[in-house]
């Protein structure tokens, strides 16, 4: 057996370009806010019809993540992320042309989020826990980072550009963007020959308890069965919630924090302000990630962003407004890395993508609802204090579930749990 040399390992290349293409493709799908009330001008719709053609897009794009898993399972990460960058780019040209609802609702609605979800982070994740054994929570982690700085930075930087040129400008420059920073990383950085032990050190190899592990995961569940356990749907519970939270902040947070005073500058860079404080937050996670308890900083960061959400609606003041984003932004991210992790540790590699995929279209029915809700519930009750509340009580119920998960193959045979049948938890 030979185990990787001490020395740069050609993994972390691919993490980095991993975390790019998350970076702007995380970015498209999470600062719609800054869209929402120009395309809202220019098709003089209501905020009922435009926040249904995104949430159909959110959900279209949860379609599209099993979807995306089972294509990378078959034909590899390069030829599903072709697909969805030429996707994107072709489909934004003709959101940016349309004069119509219904060209709108197909191009961003449909398309747009199917070529979005392709090149996401479900098609990169298998790829990167196949690179990884001893630090695949670490890795994952910097994965999850490569979003938070989407966020960060596609916020501040759309209501930029939609000020200078348009709305159909600027999202006609992130689909040309996409195309020529993603192109060449896929072609000469993401490598699918995986050296044999991965990243593991000599010394790891003598700890023989891994190596048997990895086999008996691998062979010990099927896709049905991983699908009738608990651990894979308080997974799916704790996505949801993410999902939920985090679209309706993207889709819906800008415009809120407007109505309630603030300039749409301050809405966007107090946005931005939570997926910056992230980036720290998720490096900091990254580095003991593989050595605490998954499920217990599973339910912190949920539990922490519960609260977050909620006091971000109450907010008054422009410093409060800051102190809420710096403290959310802590706790934004790392769940999906968490998760992805624990997905591998508990079903092994080759199922990874599949049932993230599948945890990832349950993420996306969240972010659907609460992308309609958000609009829906400003125009039935004239508040954002039904959907953000909403949110809240949503991820804290998620944190108790996170409490419940099981982290590792190894504690499914200690318990003497059946994989073939429903797990009691």
């Amino acid at each position: 057996m030979k185990a990787v040399k001490k020395g740069w390992y050609h993994g972390w290349n691919i993490v980095i370009a991993a975390s790019i293409i998350s970076l702007i493709t995380t970015g498209i799908r999470m600062s719609i806010g800054p869209f929402f009330l120009p395309i809202l001008n220019d098709f003089e719709m209501s905020r009922t019809t435009l926040s249904m053609i995104v949430s159909v897009g959110m959900f279209t794009f949860g379609i599209g993540m099993p979807l995306a898993g089972m294509m990378e399972s078959r034909f590899g990460p390069k030829v599903v992320l072709f697909i969805g960058v030429f996707m994107n780019l072709v489909a934004t040209i003709w959101m940016v042309t349309t004069q119509t609802i219904l060209g709108l609702f197909l191009s961003f609605g449909i398309f747009i989020s199917i070529g979005l979800a392709l090149a996401s982070q479900v098609t990169l994740t298998p790829t990167i826990t196949r690179w990884f054994v001893r630090k695949r929570g670490q890795a994952l982690f910097y994965l999850s980072t490569g979003g938070m700085a989407g966020i960060a930075i596609m916020n501040p930087v759309s209501n930029q550009l939609i000020a200078m040129f348009d709305w159909k400008v600027t999202m006609l420059m992130f689909a040309i963007g996409l195309v020529i920073l993603v192109i060449p990383l896929i072609v000469f950085v993401i490598h699918t020959n995986v050296p044999e032990n991965a990243d593991q050190l000599q010394e790891d190899l003598a700890k023989e308890v891994k190596k048997t592990e990895s086999v008996e995961i691998d062979k010990a569940f099927s896709l049905r069965e991983s699908l009738q356990t608990s651990t894979f749907w308080y997974i799916c519970i704790g996505l949801f919630a993410c999902g939920f939270s985090m679209n309706l902040i993207g889709s819906h947070g800008v415009s809120m924090l407007e109505d309630h005073g603030f300039s749409s500058v301050t809405a966007s860079n107090a946005i931005g302000v939570i997926g910056l404080v992230a980036i720290p937050g998720t490096i900091i996670m990254a580095s003991f990630s593989d050595k605490v308890s998954k499920k217990g900083l599973l339910a912190l960061i949920y539990i922490t962003r519960g609260v977050g959400i909620i006091c971000l609606v109450w907010v008054m003041v422009t410093y409060q407004l800051y102190l809420v984003a710096l403290v959310a932004g802590v706790a934004w991210a790392g769940n999906t890395a968490l998760s992805s992790a624990i997905l591998s540790n508990v079903y092994g590699v080759r199922l990874v993508g599949v049932l993230y995929g599948f945890a990832f279209f349950v993420h996306q029915i969240g972010a659907t609802i609460s992308t309609f809700l958000g609009g829906w519930a400003y125009d039935k009750f004239n508040t954002h204090l039904v959907a953000f509340s909403s949110a809240g009580i949503i991820l804290f119920i998620a944190g108790v579930f996170s409490l419940r998960v099981i982290e590792s193959h190894v504690e499914f045979k200690d318990r003497k749990m059946p994989v073939a049948s429903k797990v009691s938890g």
